[in-house]
Protein backbone atom coordinates (compact mmCIF):
# COMPACT_ATOMS: atom_id res chain seq x y z
CA UNK A 1 0.00 0.00 0.00
CA UNK A 2 1.37 3.19 -0.56
CA UNK A 3 1.49 4.84 2.46
CA UNK A 4 0.35 8.58 4.07
CA UNK A 5 0.40 11.17 1.75
CA UNK A 6 -0.28 14.34 3.40
CA UNK A 7 1.35 17.87 4.14
CA UNK A 8 -0.11 21.18 5.50
CA UNK A 9 1.18 23.87 8.18
CA UNK A 10 -2.77 24.47 9.17
CA UNK A 11 -1.93 22.71 12.65
CA UNK A 12 -0.31 26.00 13.45
CA UNK A 13 -3.73 27.96 12.63
CA UNK A 14 -5.79 25.80 14.45
CA UNK A 15 -5.55 28.24 17.24
CA UNK A 16 -5.96 31.40 15.17
CA UNK A 17 -7.55 33.97 17.18
CA UNK A 18 -7.35 37.54 15.23
CA UNK A 19 -9.86 40.03 16.91
CA UNK A 20 -9.98 41.80 13.31
CA UNK A 21 -9.35 40.34 10.08
CA UNK A 22 -5.99 39.54 8.76
CA UNK A 23 -4.77 37.92 5.37
CA UNK A 24 -1.32 36.86 5.76
CA UNK A 25 0.75 35.16 2.74
CA UNK A 26 4.44 33.07 3.17
CA UNK A 27 6.71 31.60 1.23
CA UNK A 28 9.86 29.04 2.03
CA UNK A 29 11.89 26.34 1.26
CA UNK A 30 12.16 22.57 2.73
CA UNK A 31 15.31 20.78 2.24
CA UNK A 32 13.42 18.21 2.31
CA UNK A 33 9.93 17.69 2.62
CA UNK A 34 8.41 15.06 5.30
CA UNK A 35 5.05 14.90 6.77
CA UNK A 36 3.91 12.59 9.24
CA UNK A 37 6.67 10.54 9.23
CA UNK A 38 6.50 9.93 5.43
CA UNK A 39 9.04 11.96 2.80
CA UNK A 40 7.56 13.57 -0.29
CA UNK A 41 10.39 14.91 -2.00
CA UNK A 42 14.06 15.62 -1.59
CA UNK A 43 13.93 19.51 -1.59
CA UNK A 44 10.36 21.67 -1.55
CA UNK A 45 9.19 25.07 -2.45
CA UNK A 46 6.44 25.73 -0.56
CA UNK A 47 3.95 28.83 -0.26
CA UNK A 48 0.08 30.04 1.12
CA UNK A 49 -2.73 32.13 1.75
CA UNK A 50 -4.41 32.28 5.35
CA UNK A 51 -7.45 34.93 6.47
CA UNK A 52 -8.30 34.72 10.26
CA UNK A 53 -10.93 36.51 11.94
CA UNK A 54 -12.37 36.04 15.34
CA UNK A 55 -10.70 32.39 15.51
CA UNK A 56 -12.00 31.58 12.24
CA UNK A 57 -9.36 30.93 9.73
CA UNK A 58 -9.68 29.92 5.95
CA UNK A 59 -6.39 28.69 4.17
CA UNK A 60 -4.61 27.52 0.97
CA UNK A 61 -0.97 25.90 1.06
CA UNK A 62 0.70 24.26 -1.99
CA UNK A 63 4.95 22.55 -2.05
CA UNK A 64 6.24 20.78 -5.06
CA UNK A 65 6.27 16.81 -4.45
CA UNK A 66 8.34 14.19 -6.29
CA UNK A 67 5.64 14.39 -9.20
CA UNK A 68 3.75 17.95 -9.70
CA UNK A 69 2.23 19.81 -6.72
CA UNK A 70 0.46 19.30 -3.58
CA UNK A 71 -2.54 21.87 -2.98
CA UNK A 72 -4.11 21.82 0.41
CA UNK A 73 -6.92 23.34 1.53
CA UNK A 74 -8.00 23.85 5.02
CA UNK A 75 -10.55 26.42 7.30
CA UNK A 76 -11.79 26.34 11.06
CA UNK A 77 -12.43 27.28 14.30
CA UNK A 78 -10.01 28.06 17.96
CA UNK A 79 -10.98 29.12 20.85
CA UNK A 80 -9.29 29.12 24.38
CA UNK A 81 -11.07 27.97 28.14
CA UNK A 82 -9.29 29.28 30.69
CA UNK A 83 -5.68 27.92 30.47
CA UNK A 84 -7.17 25.15 27.39
CA UNK A 85 -7.03 26.23 24.01
CA UNK A 86 -8.96 24.03 21.32
CA UNK A 87 -9.35 23.40 17.51
CA UNK A 88 -11.84 21.99 14.83
CA UNK A 89 -11.13 22.57 11.29
CA UNK A 90 -11.00 20.53 7.79
CA UNK A 91 -8.05 20.06 5.20
CA UNK A 92 -8.73 18.49 1.72
CA UNK A 93 -5.04 17.53 -0.01
CA UNK A 94 -4.89 18.05 -3.51
CA UNK A 95 -2.66 16.36 -6.13
CA UNK A 96 -1.56 16.95 -9.57
CA UNK A 97 0.39 14.85 -11.96
CA UNK A 98 -1.13 11.69 -9.82
CA UNK A 99 1.75 11.87 -7.21
CA UNK A 100 -1.30 10.61 -4.68
CA UNK A 101 -4.75 10.74 -4.70
CA UNK A 102 -6.91 13.03 -2.50
CA UNK A 103 -7.37 12.75 1.27
CA UNK A 104 -10.10 14.54 3.24
CA UNK A 105 -9.64 15.07 7.23
CA UNK A 106 -11.48 16.12 9.99
CA UNK A 107 -8.97 18.01 12.50
CA UNK A 108 -9.48 18.20 16.32
CA UNK A 109 -6.92 19.69 18.67
CA UNK A 110 -6.43 20.13 22.37
CA UNK A 111 -3.47 22.29 24.49
CA UNK A 112 -2.45 23.01 28.01
CA UNK A 113 0.96 25.05 28.59
CA UNK A 114 3.25 22.94 26.91
CA UNK A 115 1.40 19.92 25.94
CA UNK A 116 -1.05 19.97 22.49
CA UNK A 117 -2.66 16.63 21.50
CA UNK A 118 -3.84 16.23 17.58
CA UNK A 119 -6.95 14.07 16.29
CA UNK A 120 -7.03 13.72 12.38
CA UNK A 121 -9.99 11.28 11.12
CA UNK A 122 -9.20 11.15 7.40
CA UNK A 123 -10.77 9.38 4.30
CA UNK A 124 -7.89 8.37 1.53
CA UNK A 125 -9.83 8.09 -2.21
CA UNK A 126 -6.76 5.74 -3.01
CA UNK A 127 -7.34 5.56 -6.87
CA UNK A 128 -10.44 3.45 -6.47
CA UNK A 129 -9.58 1.71 -3.57
CA UNK A 130 -11.42 4.17 -0.47
CA UNK A 131 -9.62 3.88 2.67
CA UNK A 132 -10.52 5.20 6.16
CA UNK A 133 -7.60 6.29 9.08
CA UNK A 134 -6.81 8.12 12.55
CA UNK A 135 -3.54 10.35 13.08
CA UNK A 136 -3.13 10.70 16.51
CA UNK A 137 -0.20 13.02 18.17
CA UNK A 138 1.31 14.29 21.25
CA UNK A 139 3.65 16.93 20.93
CA UNK A 140 5.32 18.74 23.92
CA UNK A 141 6.59 22.42 23.10
CA UNK A 142 9.01 24.50 24.94
CA UNK A 143 11.26 27.68 24.57
CA UNK A 144 11.83 26.61 20.16
CA UNK A 145 12.30 22.73 21.10
CA UNK A 146 9.45 20.32 20.34
CA UNK A 147 9.11 16.66 20.73
CA UNK A 148 6.47 14.35 19.15
CA UNK A 149 4.84 10.71 19.26
CA UNK A 150 2.43 10.18 16.54
CA UNK A 151 0.53 7.16 15.33
CA UNK A 152 -1.82 5.90 12.63
CA UNK A 153 -5.07 3.41 13.22
CA UNK A 154 -7.51 2.04 10.96
CA UNK A 155 -6.24 1.22 7.11
CA UNK A 156 -2.97 2.97 7.85
CA UNK A 157 -0.32 1.62 10.06
CA UNK A 158 2.78 2.97 11.91
CA UNK A 159 4.65 5.47 14.15
CA UNK A 160 6.81 8.05 13.79
CA UNK A 161 9.01 10.39 16.58
CA UNK A 162 10.44 14.20 15.70
CA UNK A 163 12.44 16.09 17.90
CA UNK A 164 13.00 19.64 16.41
CA UNK A 165 13.60 23.18 17.64
CA UNK A 166 12.63 26.37 16.03
CA UNK A 167 13.99 30.09 15.76
CA UNK A 168 13.14 33.41 14.20
CA UNK A 169 16.15 35.32 12.82
CA UNK A 170 16.19 38.72 10.87
CA UNK A 171 12.32 37.88 10.39
CA UNK A 172 12.89 34.46 8.75
CA UNK A 173 11.57 31.29 10.12
CA UNK A 174 13.82 28.59 10.93
CA UNK A 175 13.71 25.22 11.87
CA UNK A 176 15.27 21.84 11.56
CA UNK A 177 13.53 18.39 13.04
CA UNK A 178 15.01 14.43 13.21
CA UNK A 179 11.78 12.40 12.14
CA UNK A 180 12.42 8.83 12.81
CA UNK A 181 9.74 6.33 11.04
CA UNK A 182 8.69 2.69 12.00
CA UNK A 183 8.70 0.09 9.08
CA UNK A 184 5.19 0.26 9.44
CA UNK A 185 4.90 3.56 8.46
CA UNK A 186 6.67 3.08 5.55
CA UNK A 187 6.43 -0.14 4.17
CA UNK A 188 9.96 -1.27 4.67
CA UNK A 189 12.89 -0.63 6.65
CA UNK A 190 12.70 1.91 8.87
CA UNK A 191 14.19 4.67 8.18
CA UNK A 192 14.73 8.63 9.95
CA UNK A 193 14.97 11.96 8.09
CA UNK A 194 16.85 15.31 9.02
CA UNK A 195 14.80 17.97 7.72
CA UNK A 196 15.30 21.97 7.49
CA UNK A 197 13.34 25.20 6.84
CA UNK A 198 13.23 28.70 6.02
CA UNK A 199 9.90 30.85 5.56
CA UNK A 200 8.70 34.23 5.32
CA UNK A 201 5.17 35.54 6.64
CA UNK A 202 4.26 39.07 5.62
CA UNK A 203 1.06 40.68 5.91
CA UNK A 204 -1.17 41.27 3.45
CA UNK A 205 -4.31 42.96 4.74
CA UNK A 206 -5.40 43.77 8.60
Amino acid sequence: MRMIKTGVAAAALLAAGAASAELTGNVGFMSNYVFRGVEQNDSSAMGGLDWSYNGFYLGVWGADVDKGLEIDYYGGYGFDVGEFSFGVGATYYDYTDNFDDNYTEANLSASWKWFTVNADIGKYDGFGDDQDYQHYALTWEYEGFHLKAATFEDDFDGSYYEVGYSTEVGGFDLSGAYIYSDDDLVGGEDNSNLMFTISKTFGILD
